[in-house]
């Protein structure tokens, strides 16, 4: 119900940092995207225009939430997860392809994106079957039916292909790990990760060099009381060579050249200057662009609608996934500042948030928020600046886009009114 009970009840320092951020956001697309000073902001022929209805509808979305009964949401949440799934299927039917990938379906008026859906209805899913009285994330069976519900629509994204949106779903495996995951599921997926990266920089011979030392070295300073058997070190010696050797196999022949080049760019695998200032400013021109406007801000920034840069339209997307770098050529140090500290101050609100919850669907549920919220906050402002690879996803409540604005604001909306109900969930 929507009432007095329940306005009380809402948490209003989240609602008042998510209206900063879409405002802030909103900003700086105007800013990126305005081509006549002299237009209305509510011309919809224009990006900002749209960008403008897209947050109406949001807004509009954000009361229908939370009218709507918090039991609904865990009572529907897998039926909201087969939907998104036979959305994301459809795609490979009646998908409208855009940048080369068929990620859209044209409604005429509005491009719907289902993956951006997905992830919340993923969060849901993965809170319903892991709250249930019956799971155990310790037992096996129940870690692979956890692990499903995450990786299912990651298959069907990634062959759109949108790697990016599909790596984000990976994020809802720490909602598993706070539930109580055994950690050497993250041990193995770090080592996974170092191996690739060392194997791509240094070589098989000196990733085997390194491994075996770390190994010999914990095998002298291991306390007595803390027994590891030597015959599962060297079995993982023998698969972490094997996985080694499988990663020039897989760079070289599985991965396309753009992908091998971006690699390349940001593990400055490539020796020859010449060779790799001449990838940075052609697979790399985005991130170059966007660097070089974040350098020109400086601390104060150049000031609002005065980005050179920005109004040149030396770096592609700006309105979209380099949103992050118009803040810093406009706003300079202390804009991004600001963002970064607003952006952090909502994820540490939605932990005290979750952490308070009285249900473990509401609590698995927020941490879901928390995980997605996150990976995109992180990877874009990182990919932005230069520090990841370009992959590609859009910065939370701020960049421009329906879907993805109406995708955020569901997921986030929806934990909002499964926090103001938690005083009933014993009722």
């Amino acid at each position: 119900m929507f009432g007095s009970n329940l306005l009380r009840r809402i948490d209003w320092l989240t609602i008042l940092l998510f209206l900063l951020l879409v405002a802030i956001g909103w900003v700086n697309i105007y800013s990126t995207t305005l081509s006549d000073e002299g237009s209305s902001i509510f011309d919809f022929s224009q990006l900002y225009g749209k960008q403008l209805f897209f947050i109406g509808v949001s807004l509009v979305t954000v009361v229908i939430i939370l009218a709507i009964e918090a039991a609904l949401y865990e009572r529907f949440a897998s039926l909201l997860y087969i939907i998104s799934i036979l959305l994301l299927l459809g795609l490979f039917v009646f998908g409208k392809t855009i940048a080369g990938a068929t990620s859209w379906y044209d409604l005429g008026f509005f491009n719907l994106q289902p993956s951006e859906l997905a992830k919340f209805t993923a969060a849901l899913a993965l809170a319903k079957y892991l709250s249930d009285i019956q799971t155990d994330i310790k037992k096996r069976k129940h870690q692979l039916y956890a692990f499903l519900i995450i990786l299912v629509p990651m298959a069907l994204i990634i062959p759109q292909p949108d790697p990016g949106s599909a790596l984000v779903f990976a994020a809802l495996i720490f909602v598993l790990f706070r539930e109580g995951l055994p950690l050497y599921y993250l041990w193995i997926a770090l080592l996974i990760v170092v191996i690739f990266i060392t194997t791509l920089m240094f070589g098989t011979e000196w990733m085997a060099i390194g491994l075996a030392l770390l190994i010999t070295l914990f095998l002298l300073v291991k306390k007595a009381s803390f027994k590891v058997p030597t015959f599962p070190l060297i079995l993982l010696f023998i698969i972490s060579i094997g996985f080694s050797l499988s990663v020039n196999l897989v760079f070289n022949h599985v991965f396309e050249q753009r992908h091998r080049d971006r690699f390349s760019l940001w593990l400055r695998l490539e020796k020859d200057p010449a060779k790799l200032e001449k990838i940075r400013k052609t697979i790399g021109y985005n991130t170059y662009q966007s660097e070089k406007a974040i350098e020109a801000g400086g601390f104060r920034g150049k000031g609002y609608l005065e980005g050179t840069r920005t109004k040149g339209d030396f770096v592609p997307e700006q309105h979209t996934d380099y949103i992050f770098s118009t803040v810093g050529e406009e706003w300079g140090f202390l804009g991004t500042t600001t963002v970064v500290l607003l952006f952090t101050l909502l994820l540490l609100r939605l932990v005290h948030l979750a952490e308070r919850q009285k249900n473990d669907f509401s609590r698995m549920y927020g941490y879901g928020v928390i995980s997605i919220l996150l990976i995109h906050y992180f990877i874009n402002v990182g990919m932005v600046i230069g520090i990841l690879p370009t992959i590609g996803i859009p910065l939370p409540f701020f960049s421009y886009g329906g879907s993805g604005l109406l995708g955020f604001t569901i997921l986030l909306f929806i934990f909002i009114k499964l926090d103001a109900n938690r005083l009933n969930e014993w009722l």
